[in-house]
């Protein structure tokens, strides 16, 4: 081998690992960056309470986005979650009301069960019936908005029972919000599931090559329907937390929520094709739609200018995703 074919070997080698390392740090990169100048331009932005209200931000779209990081790893997609979302604050909410008399686990299962429905419902369309995981969980996601519609014909719930709003706005301390524990011990809980069990290995099996996985033993409908059943009730319980949080239960909650999630999974390093991605690249992307929120609150930038950067993020996202793949 002449010295122009090793140089270019070696060129193509070097050309591969950066390309790889981008693709696995950078968004952490992007992160830093980003609280940086935010931070540079308004110091605030790292005052304690601002941290912490953007911890529960966190917590609210990490449950949204951790579930949809299972459903992407199988090569799926659930447009669903911000209905549910919403469609589950508001029941869980209308149990919680102080005229119900209903202790607050009540209005807490209503809202999970809710989620576990419709999750079962986009399972079984999606992996039993053949339905497209696109045109499914958009046929749910206006089933959801529905059912949210018609409980109080598009009227807020108020009146909430103080132990359910504890779950949303207590606190441990008086330093350590309610529901970033809840994301915590989730968020613990799935990463053992992904990368400690069997189930894990089956998600990531199924996503690389399904009809492989399907060879080798693997019951392929099943993993795939139960994704979309642990999308639904993490979303549900984001709706239940977020309703308690603010103490009432709103029509519009979850409202563009899906694209969030879908953003923080693929800026986190999820592929869309499935099979391949990160559960801590997910924390990752979490924490950088969080902050560029946050921080496009503190400069003033209105709420459409807001979708209008979100949604090139988005666009962005999804291209370095088809170029890492190539």
């Amino acid at each position: 081998m002449n010295k122009e074919a090793v140089g270019e070997k070696t060129a193509a080698m070097k050309a591969q690992q950066r390309k790889n390392f981008i693709a696995k740090y950078g968004s952490l990169i992007a992160l830093i960056a980003l609280v940086i100048i935010i931070s540079l331009i308004k110091p605030r932005f790292l005052s304690f309470i601002n941290v912490r209200n953007m911890f529960r931000l966190v917590s609210i779209n990490g449950l949204l986005a951790v579930g949809m990081t299972f459903v992407c790893l199988t090569g799926g997609i659930d447009l669903s979650v911000g209905a549910v979302m919403g469609c589950a604050g508001m029941y869980s909410a209308y149990f919680a009301q102080v005229a119900m008399n209903q202790p607050a686990i009540v209005a807490i299962g209503v809202g999970v069960g809710v989620g576990l429905v419709i999750g079962v419902f986009n399972g079984v369309c999606v992996a039993y019936l053949k339905v497209p995981a696109f045109v499914g969980t958009l046929g749910s996601m206006s089933i959801a908005k529905s059912l949210t519609f018609l409980l109080t014909d598009s009227k807020p719930i108020p009146n909430l029972s103080e132990s359910f709003k504890f779950i949303g706005g207590g606190m441990i301390g008086n330093v350590l919000p309610i529901p970033v524990i809840i994301f915590a011990v989730i968020l613990l809980v799935c990463f053992l599931l992904l990368y400690k069990t069997r189930y894990g290995r089956y998600v990531f099996a199924v996503g690389g090559n399904a009809n492989a996985a399907r060879v080798s033993g693997i019951n392929v409908k099943r993993i795939i329907a139960t994704v979309y059943i642990l999308s639904g009730v993490l979303s549900a319980l984001a709706g239940v937390i977020t309703s308690a949080r603010v103490t009432s239960g709103v029509t519009n909650t979850g409202d563009g929520y899906e694209t969030d999630a879908i953003a923080m999974v693929v800026i986190g390093g999820t592929s869309l094709a499935g099979g391949k991605g990160r559960l801590w690249g997910t924390v990752v992307g979490i924490m950088l739609m969080t902050c560029l929120s946050s921080g496009l609150d503190m400069l003033g930038v209105g709420a459409y200018y807001q979708m209008l950067v979100k949604g090139f993020v988005v666009i962005l996202a999804v291209m370095l995703d088809g170029l890492s793949s190539d």
